[in-house]
């Protein structure tokens, strides 16, 4: 089925059937039902109490940042936004260090904060080099795709 990129065959022979099924079904009115009943969320909600962190899965891909001057940004200055939906954690783990603080200074490699998806650790790189000007998500707080997180002032 790998091979041929098939998820679902069926074959039916003199009375016999096989049926073969890759990957879970997907209720897709289940979700969209439950995705209109999901309360907004807010930049400045209270803060969470902060789980443990897994290991990241995978290689995190760097956040794009906004256009400069947009948003009420000074000249200069671009913002790191989330790029997935999920929970922004400022460490990796409750009593570790942040990853970075106002006046921090970054590369594009430099993580810049955790948002975990489905029990996933995604870290966040800053995609750029300056300094962090504004932490603009408070601890444990959920974030959408696209959310702006922090405020770098380009190096």
């Amino acid at each position: 089925m790998d091979d041929h990129g098939l998820t679902h065959f069926k074959l039916e022979i003199e009375g016999s059937t096989l049926e073969m099924k890759k990957g879970a079904e997907v209720d897709v009115e289940a979700i969209q039902k439950l995705m209109s009943l999901a309360q907004p969320t807010y930049l400045h909600a209270a803060p969470a109490p902060m789980a443990a962190p897994a290991p990241a899965a995978g290689p995190a891909a760097p956040a794009a940042p906004a256009p400069v001057a947009e948003g009420g940004l000074a000249p200069g200055e671009v913002e790191i936004k989330s790029i997935l939906v999920g929970t922004f954690f400022r460490a990796p783990s409750p009593d570790a260090d942040v990853f970075v603080k106002e006046g921090s200074e970054v590369s594009e490699d430099s993580v810049v904060c955790i948002v975990e998806a489905m029990k996933v650790m995604n870290q966040i790189t800053a995609g750029v080099r300056g300094k962090i000007t504004k932490i603009l998500v408070e601890n444990g707080t959920p974030v959408q795709y696209g959310d702006p997180l922090f405020v770098v002032k380009l190096a």
